[in-house]
């Protein structure tokens, strides 16, 4: 019986023809073109993969998913010629069942069924693949065969040393196999790196080229641009040797214009001492000027303080013409409170003195009337206040005008009138303190200054007032 020990990860590289089968003409499953070295192969694990296959009957291949591990919708597991490069040399294959349980532990333990007609017919060697919906593979089996059973296959006789040498064979493949292991693992993190730098170098060639195309196209535009520049510069080569011609002839003539222009300078040169000596002259004028400056200065402060102290003078004055102007307004105030008075007290002895006329009149046409003369009655002073009721013991017939003064006197005699207002007063009330208040209510007072104005001048007192708030 021939025994085979194989390494997935270091199985040989041969092209393996594909028969199409009936679930790729329906769909083709999800491929990619990803090396061996990229693939890892130990998150799905084939179970009870035998040796060879009978042709002719159905294949059940068992697997298990690991714990790290999810199936997709679009999972597939594929039978590969031993020897193949990338997924897309799948021989044929069905896709895998989602279970309904992940976590379960059954979900784990899964199967699929190929069925006969789709399976090879030589005697090649192949394995199981599963390969994801993203065309990497996860798992591989052990290779077997797709041929007749043998007698040499159904009896295997070994002795005892063999299969001891064989187990101690296996043990050191076993450690052989975590070593290729351990260093796939490392290979596939240094070949991720170098990936990514290779990458980065590629993004920085193509940044470097992108940088590389600007800089011709700025260096053509650049000589483009220098060329024209050169042209130029020859064109104005030829204008500036034309000049220096001119230039040549012209400084002849400075040369000439410089030798007058030295004879004018000594002149000048001469000149300039003579102006030097007045300097000289003027500085000593100048000193002397300072000296004069100075004392004008002393002087002129002299007079500044004679100005401060005349400013204090004003100042004091102006303080006392303002008391002064104070006072005159107070008494120009009180002066037009006396005159409002005068006025009002000279228009009430007026209308006395009216009223003191008619009384007389009235009087001498009593007298007339009853035939007697007022000049040559004796003067008497009332002495009762009972309306002209009582008799003047000097008169032996009684008061002649006691009849005449109850009729007439409560008419005319008994009434007075406001001098300001010639309003009617009575006399019995008419005494001072009501002319105070009457007299103030016939004037308007200025809250501020206390000016007074008559009651009918209202609105020149208004004015006055809305002044003081300018």
């Amino acid at each position: 019986m021939l025994t085979f020990f194989y390494h997935l990860d270091s199985l040989p590289l041969v092209q393996a023809n594909k028969t199409p089968t009936m679930e790729e003409i329906t769909e083709d499953p999800p491929t990619s073109a990803i090396l061996l070295d990229h693939c890892h192969f130990s998150q799905v694990i084939f179970n009870s993969v035998e040796k060879f296959y009978v042709p002719g009957g159905d294949v059940t291949c068992y697997y298990t998913l690991t714990q790290h591990f999810l199936p997709r919708r679009k999972d597939w597991i594929g039978i590969f010629r031993v020897g193949w490069k990338t997924t897309r040399e799948y021989y044929t294959f069905m896709w895998v069942t989602l279970p309904v349980d992940v976590n379960s532990e059954s979900a784990k333990q899964q199967e699929v069924q190929f069925k006969a007609y789709y399976l090879p017919k030589d005697d090649e060697y192949y394995q199981f693949c599963y390969v994801d919906q993203d065309g990497v593979v996860r798992g591989a089996s052990i290779p077997f065969q797709f041929r007749p059973e043998n007698e040499e296959d159904i009896l295997v006789v070994t002795t005892q040393g063999e299969v001891e040498e064989i187990e101690q064979h296996n043990k050191e493949l076993c450690k052989e196999n975590q070593k290729l292991k351990d260093s796939c693992v490392s290979l596939e993190k240094q070949n991720s790196d170098m990936q990514a730098e290779l990458q980065k170098n590629q993004e920085e060639l193509e940044t470097l080229k992108s940088i590389n195309k600007k800089l011709e196209e700025k260096v053509k535009e650049q000589k483009d641009h220098w060329e024209t520049e050169l042209l130029q510069l020859k064109e104005q080569n030829q204008k500036m040797a034309s000049e220096n011609e001119k230039m040549g002839v012209r400084v002849d003539q400075l040369q000439a214009q410089l030798s007058t222009q030295e004879k004018e300078m000594e002149k000048l040169v001469q000149g300039d001492q003579d102006k030097t000596e007045q300097l000289e002259h003027l500085k000593k004028e100048n000193g002397q000027l300072f000296l004069s400056l100075t004392e004008q200065k002393e002087h002129q402060k002299k007079l500044q303080q004679t100005v401060e102290e005349m400013k204090q003078k004003e100042t004091t004055a102006m303080k006392k013409q303002q008391e002064l102007m104070d006072q005159n307004f107070d008494l120009s105030k009180r002066l037009s409170e006396n005159k409002i008075i005068y006025d009002a007290l000279q228009r009430e002895k007026e209308n006395m003195e009216r009223e003191n006329d008619l009384l007389k009149r009235e009087n001498s046409r009593l007298l007339s009337y009853m035939g007697l003369d007022f000049d040559s009655l004796p003067y008497q002073a009332p002495t009762s206040d009972q309306g002209g009721a009582g008799q003047n013991p000097r008169l032996v017939y009684g008061n002649p005008y006691s009849g005449i003064q109850e009729s007439s006197a409560p008419g005319q005699l008994s009434i007075k009138k406001c001098p300001t207002c010639n309003s009617d007063l009575a006399d019995d009330i008419f005494d001072l303190t009501l002319e105070q208040q009457h007299m103030q209510s016939l004037c308007l007072n200025c809250p501020i200054c206390d000016k007074v104005f008559p009651a009918k001048e209202k609105q020149i007192f208004e004015d006055h007032v809305f002044c003081h708030t300018l």
